[in-house]
């Protein structure tokens, strides 16, 4: 698994915040707040003032009795924009976290600011999304949603993208009704395991939400049927994104092909997020291609680390830079693929962006600029190299790739399609048991 800066999935402490008089903050305490009695020495300035607009419960674990008492303070919150209420359910049992979560949520949904919620680190397998489907179903205000491990599975993870799409049609209702509505912009559901079984529920939701600005859904299962279906049935029409990142999913030429069909569509993209996703040297190519055509100008970040590239795919991204195609480009991630560091396409690479630093005033940052640190590479093998062969080599080597990579998918998605045969989402519920017993990152 690569970890870069993209992986630091957005929370509420990546929004700014109002001043302190208009947060109530008991973040990563680490209180266990059981009964109503347990909440009263915490919860004054909620009880005092009705004027917060930013409110942060997460890092605690609260029962539902808990739960209950703090939820007529929270609908008394008229000005609320922001709640974090990630990790409020370590060492809680699932049986304690539908009515709990319920009591919470369902104490929100008055609230006509709230446009940020983040439950992220908690449980919502099959046994216990309900309360958090009903929600998201209702809350029309809603602009941001991150939900990041919280041990969905396909089935569950389905029910949350259903929820979505019924809040667009929601959304329009309202919209209808002359109300002002702000449209869904940020959607982030990584480490989810939502498979590709999932992602005909999640394509829909994006195709009703066509506003949404970022998405993150990393680290999720997501074969290349799925990528595939979620970028030509889903994203494709998402024409304003700005962000997005399926990092450690699996794209092969088949999501390659799709992600550089669709690409062209946003022009606005700043940061594409492809890394640890066998997008491999012929899908490299593929997405080039797409970039050159000059329609992705605002693009600033390309994330490909571990990637199955070759230095003749990087050479070709340095070509594309070269002759201006993307003007913006500053930071483009490669460690962990096929190539020398001295090759001429990541050496050009680098002096480039460099030059674009420099010419940008900017000093140099971690993460912001230039080429990232390149000591995971892989040598490229002998046929990769063989000059003299010509283009039939590179081909017939390129090919066994693709049929190798194909075989190792095909055979995960046997074992997979076996395991849910047999024991359906009892994997997942075992996982969200797991996440509800002990203390998660």
């Amino acid at each position: 698994m690569i970890i870069s800066p993209s992986d630091i999935v957005l929370t509420t402490k990546d929004i700014p915040i109002m001043t302190s008089p208009t947060t109530f903050s008991l973040a990563d305490r680490g209180l266990k707040l059981d009964t109503e009695s347990d909440t009263k020495s915490h919860t004054q300035d909620l009880q005092s003032s009705h004027t917060f607009t930013t409110i942060l419960l997460n890092g605690n674990t609260l029962g539902a009795p808990a739960c209950s008492a703090f939820s007529p303070l929270l609908s008394a919150q008229t000005s609320l924009h922001t709640i974090n209420l990630a990790d409020i359910f370590t060492s809680r049992l699932l049986s304690e976290i539908p009515p709990a979560l319920s009591s919470l949520l369902t104490s929100l949904l008055p609230l006509q600011r709230l446009e940020t919620v983040d439950l992220s680190d908690n449980a919502f397998g099959l046994n216990t999304q309900a309360p958090l489907v009903d929600f998201l179903k209702k809350h029309v205000p809603l602009r941001v949603l991150v939900l990041n491990n919280n041990g969905l599975g396909p089935e569950a993870g389905a029910k949350i993208a259903d929820a979505l799409s019924e809040l667009a049609d929601r959304k329009e209702e309202a919209r209808g009704e002359g109300r002002e509505v702000p449209s869904l912009e940020t959607v982030i559901c990584g480490r989810n395991r939502l498979e590709s079984g999932s992602m005909k529920a999640w394509a829909q939701a994006f195709r009703k939400h066509r506003r949404v600005r970022v998405v993150k859904m990393v680290q999720n299962g997501i074969r290349q049927t799925g990528i595939e279906h979620l970028l030509r049935e889903g994203l494709r029409g998402c024409e304003g994104l700005e962000v997005l990142d399926l990092q450690d999913n699996t794209f092969t030429h088949v999501g390659a092909k799709a992600l550089a069909e669709v690409v062209v569509g946003w022009k606005g993209l700043r940061e594409l997020g492809v890394g640890d996703s066998l997008l491999g040297s012929r899908g490299m190519r593929m997405l080039c291609d797409a970039l050159a055509k000059g329609e992705n100008k605002k693009l600033r970040v390309l994330r490909l680390q571990y990637d199955d590239i070759d230095s003749k795919a990087v050479r070709k991204l340095y070509d594309v830079v070269k002759a201006g195609a993307l003007p913006e480009l500053r930071r483009v991630e490669l460690n962990g693929n096929k190539f020398h560091e001295d090759d001429e396409g990541v050496e050009g690479l680098r002096i480039e962006l460099e030059k674009r630093r420099d010419e940008a005033g900017k000093e140099e940052e971690e993460g912001e600029w230039g080429i990232d640190e390149l000591d995971e590479l892989e040598e490229e093998s002998d046929e990769e190299e063989e000059e003299d062969s010509g283009k039939e080599v590179e081909k017939d080597s390129e090919d066994e790739r693709e049929a190798k990579a194909e075989e190792i998918v095909r055979d995960a998605e046997e074992e997979e399609g076996r395991n849910v045969s047999q024991k359906k989402d009892e994997e997942v519920d075992a996982l969200a048991e797991k996440l509800g017993k002990t203390d998660m990152v």
